[in-house]
């Protein structure tokens, strides 16, 4: 998900790349210098302070009319100067660490996690990392794996250059072959999802990061944990203690990412993706909340990719699940792939709550007993009903 990493590899084609424009490189700079949060705040106040100066030469406002944009200018300058002084310069009280969650259940855990945009300059306790570590140990395992290529993830405390978060110093370095293999860049993002509920059990506050990550400053740092012949950085997760100080700019950003598209456009109940699938019907239902929490799971620009078809079993005369096929709706190599591993990491988590037994499985087109489907979206991974070898 790191941009500068997603493009394909060569294609042999020796055309030139079009140069970005002025306007595009002073964004570039500005987003990787940490200034483009605090820019964003102040372009509202611009626009109102010139609103009202507007009026005024021209006479086109005045009274309540000229003094409203001028305030309202003046209400958002003064938040920008309070964002810059507590979050740029981090001239701000001492906050309190977090509570654990560990009464919270699977689904509420799930949902209670949000992405965190800003945090708390302190370092992670020893605790809090050894525990968070190895919980990235135990979920990197091979037999934990969906694919047989390893995959991990480097712990990094640095402060990467990385856009829209700010104040976040320490990372988490998601790590596949360099050689393409879907299946390895679908199980970085189930097992580091694995990993960030269990940090949001700890209390502890994350940000999956994509195309907000510079990839030059991530290798510099990873050092010769970083083979550039063998490795290939796919994303990273900035995690830490939440900060209740945030630039104006990212709440706005956040209030925008909430929206999640309906279930009916998520879960379908043919392998064309014409038929929603009826989540309140037996024996659909007995998944319950394992559906919404795909539903909010994050991806990369909020874009939700991802598909699943329900597949019945019907040779006994009753209609019974036999399992969920996943698919992405894009052709991205990595956006996509570690979206619908991020589904998966929740599906699991959900079934096994709800004490529901399945295991993923890669399947041919010959044991899915599909054809004629359209290229996309394309097919990932199954979520197979039942214990392993029954």
């Amino acid at each position: 998900m790191v941009q500068s990493s997603m493009r394909p590899r060569g294609t042999g084609s020796t055309s030139p790349k079009p140069r970005p424009s002025s306007l595009r490189r002073l964004k570039a700079r500005l987003q990787f210098t940490g200034w483009l949060q605090y820019i964003l705040d102040a372009v509202p106040s611009l626009a109102f302070c010139l609103v009202a100066a507007a009026g005024r030469a021209t006479g086109a406002l005045q009274g309540i009319g000229l003094w409203l944009p001028a305030g309202v200018a003046l209400l958002l300058f003064v938040v920008f100067v309070f964002d810059l002084v507590t979050v740029k310069f981090g001239l701000r009280p001492t906050e309190a660490l977090p509570q654990r969650r560990d009464e919270l259940g699977a689904f509420d855990l799930m949902r209670a996690r949000r992405s965190c945009r800003s945090f708390q300059s302190r370092d992670l306790t020893e605790d809090h990392r050894a525990e968070l570590l190895d919980a990235v140990r135990s979920y990197t395992m091979p037999d934990r794996l969906i694919g047989g290529r390893p995959v991990r993830f480097e712990y990094v405390a640095a402060s990467l250059t990385v856009w829209p978060v700010v104040g976040a110093h320490e990372f988490l370095v998601a790590i596949a072959p360099r050689a393409y293999d879907r299946v390895a860049v679908v199980d970085v993002g189930r097992s580091l999802q694995h990993v960030v509920l269990h940090a949001t059990r700890m209390g502890l506050a994350t940000c999956w990061i994509g195309p907000g990550a510079d990839q030059k400053s991530i290798v510099e740092h990873l050092g010769d944990r970083f083979d550039p012949e063998e490795d290939h950085v796919v994303c990273v997760c900035a995690v830490g203690y939440r900060s209740s100080f945030k630039p104006l700019a990212l709440r706005g950003m956040q209030l925008i990412q909430r929206r999640r598209l309906p279930l009916t456009s998520l879960f379908f109940a043919d392998p064309h993706f014409r038929k929603p699938l009826d989540v309140t019907r037996p024996p659909w239902a007995a998944y319950g909340r394992s559906y919404e929490v795909c539903q909010w799971a994050p991806s990369s620009f909020n874009s939700q990719t991802t598909r699943c078809v329900a597949v019945a079993d019907r040779s006994t005369g009753e209609e019974r699940p036999s399992r969920f096929d996943f698919h992405a709706s894009t052709g991205s190599r990595y956006y996509a792939a570690v979206a619908l591993g991020i589904w998966c990491a929740n599906w699991e988590a959900g079934c096994r709550a709800l004490g529901l037994d399945g295991h993923f499985a890669v399947l041919t087109p010959e044991a899915r007993r599909v054809r004629g489907l359209p290229e996309l979206p394309r097919y990932d991974v199954s979520w197979v009903v039942g214990r392993r070898g029954t």
